[in-house]
């Protein structure tokens, strides 16, 4: 049977496999077996900070003679090909270096953004001690997770991403419900964390307005700047590809220096600083519940929806040179540099806290805009609370990105209603535009209730967490199934992704669990945390239509509508670049 589109077929074992795909310069004999020394420096010359993280191994206690036995590995085989080989054409321009598909889940991450737009649910809920030490273990976790993933990304590097990886992971009978549903959760996640991001956003917009211009904060006004937001968002990505990709790039340095100048001003300005034990130790509920080891689990989101998005650079592969390291090593990086940044950033702004109920109670209605004001001055404070704002801006500008990269590659393979329009390519831009839009229209959606309800920005980003996260593990938990039979790329775990990828799965099972408890007590419609209503009525519209129609035609290349769609995208102009 000859490969298809969607790489059923023969697969091709390499008999060489160690000594295949990059640059080899050698061999060692290290504790782990025979190593094929890969250049430390890599293709650009710079040296690689996650060597021997990667290494091509031959290990004897994993029975995989001769190194990695994957078409992943063919020796020669271009970005294009490897596509081509995993069922795909080319159809967006390959531009991005790694550097840039780095940032871009750098950005989405976004430590001046979710530590930030979230730390007035930190104050209320488990206060500083568990806005520094959750920040620490949801980090270490979700290195895991996201270890596990990259390996992952490696061996299959397309946009299509997480629901891809489910379908080939996947045992054949059922592969295609378990890309379908992984798909689901991925959008439904994508979407929450634009409009998480975006509504952060509109929130610090509106607190700068209200201290530069006594402008008064209501939600009504903050789901307008939301919007527009959105819009600037939409039409960056839809005119402006090259720009994308600039501030992309120069969003990393932004965050970097913005964190280091806010931090050092924190440090060094104010007359008075908070003790290290009301950081480390002190702990506030005002949550109700008046059950400290349930506050403090619920009080972990703060960290966990700010190490979102990663999955980014997956999504961007498509677009990426060298994609399947240059992918990978984009997801751990950006992860790992993130938890560095963050717990500096948290610890600067907590230590300078003048005086807690006042931030807390801010008429800006955000704490940190509050807590830059009072330790730093108007003039001071108002021009850093701008760089936030920009962080947060590049940051919802990225996950529009993403998203739109997202719903682009799930409709491509018609699972989303109406995908002939969400899966078109401008041949000027070579951009998928009506993806943008419906990414950017999704997200104002699902931000609408905050209208009458106060927490609703809490239950978004749970959604965000929820979603995401369960698409990130199932095609870890599935490769925890396949075992040795996994086919691995250039970059992977060697003999602790097992470990790795169980430590994921059992993290990414509790916070799904945490994120769809109530939040507040009591639990009314102003307070109710409707994210698992989110979660099943997107979930029971998947179940639906995947029981009524999708099980008989998605991903099957033999039926009528998987033809009839191939046949008129095949007779389609292919874009062109711009």
């Amino acid at each position: 049977m000859a490969p298809t589109r969607f790489g059923w077929g023969p697969r091709r074992f390499s008999p060489t496999g160690a000594s295949r795909g990059k640059r080899v310069q050698g061999t060692s004999h290290g504790k782990y077996g025979v190593v094929a020394r890969e250049d430390r420096h890599g293709p650009t010359g710079r040296k690689d900070p996650f060597w021997p993280i990667g290494w091509r191994m031959s290990c004897p206690d994993e029975g995989i003679a001769g190194g990695m036995t994957d078409d992943a590995m063919a020796s020669g085989l271009s970005d294009e090909e490897r596509l081509a080989q995993l069922g795909y054409t080319q159809v967006l321009a390959r531009r991005m270096s790694a550097f840039s598909n780095y940032a871009v889940s750098f950005t989405i991450i976004s430590v001046l953004s979710g530590c930030l737009t979230l730390y007035l649910f930190g104050m209320n809920t488990g206060g500083p001690a568990v806005i520094t030490w959750g920040w620490v273990a949801v980090g270490l976790m979700t290195l895991f997770v996201g270890l596990s993933m990259a390996e992952i990304c490696s061996a299959y590097p397309t946009s299509a991403g997480l629901y891809f990886w489910a379908h080939r992971l996947a045992p054949a009978k059922n592969a295609a419900a378990w890309a379908w549903f992984t798909g689901w959760f991925n959008v439904l996640g994508q979407v929450a964390v634009t409009a998480g991001i975006d509504f952060g956003a509109a929130s610090f917009l509106g607190a700068y307005l209200n201290l530069q211009f006594d402008f008064e904060v209501t939600p009504g006004r903050t789901i307008l700047l939301f919007a527009g937001i959105l819009v600037l968002h939409g039409l960056l990505n839809t005119f402006g590809v090259r720009i994308v990709a600039l501030l992309n790039s120069v969003s990393v340095w932004w965050h970097v220096l913005g964190v280091g100048v806010i931090v050092g001003a924190l440090a060094f300005v104010p007359d008075h600083h908070q003790s290290a034990s009301f950081v480390f130790t002190e702990f506030v509920d005002n949550t109700g519940w008046g059950s400290g080891p349930y506050v403090v689990l619920i009080g972990l989101l703060m960290a966990q929806y700010t190490f979102t998005g990663y999955d980014a650079s997956a999504h961007m592969t498509e677009e990426t040179r060298d994609a399947a390291t240059a992918g990978p090593k984009g997801i751990v990086q950006s992860i790992w540099t993130s938890w560095i940044a963050g717990f500096v950033l948290l610890l600067g702004f907590t230590f300078a806290i003048q005086s807690y109920d006042k931030e807390l109670n801010s008429p800006t209605g955000a704490p940190p805009a509050q807590i830059l004001l009072d330790a730093l001055g108007a003039t001071a404070g108002k021009l850093l609370l701008l760089v936030v704002i920009g962080a947060q801006l590049f940051c919802g500008m990225a996950s529009v990105t993403a998203n739109s990269r997202m719903i682009y590659a799930f409709s491509r393979d018609g699972a989303l209603p109406l995908s002939h329009v969400w899966h078109t390519v401008s041949p000027r831009t070579r951009t998928p535009v009506a993806a943008v839009w419906l990414a950017a229209l999704s997200a104002l959606v699902l931000g609408l209730p905050y209208l009458i309800n106060y927490t609703a920005y809490a239950a978004v980003t749970s959604i965000a967490v929820i979603g995401l996260y369960v698409a990130y593990v199932i095609p870890t938990l599935l490769r925890l199934r396949k075992g040795a039979a996994f086919e691995r790329g250039p970059w992977h775990l060697g003999r602790w992704s097992r470990l790795i990828g169980i430590v994921s799965v059992i993290w990414v099972g509790v916070i799904t669990v945490l994120f769809m408890l109530p939040q507040v007590s009591p639990v009314t419609w102003e307070t109710f945390n409707y994210a698992p209503v989110a979660v099943l009525v997107v979930l029971g519209f998947a179940a639906a239509w995947w029981v009524a129609s999708a099980r008989h035609w998605f991903l099957n290349p033999e039926h009528e509508r998987t033809i009839a769609r191939e046949t008129a995208r095949a007779g389609a102009p292919e874009p062109v670049d711009p």
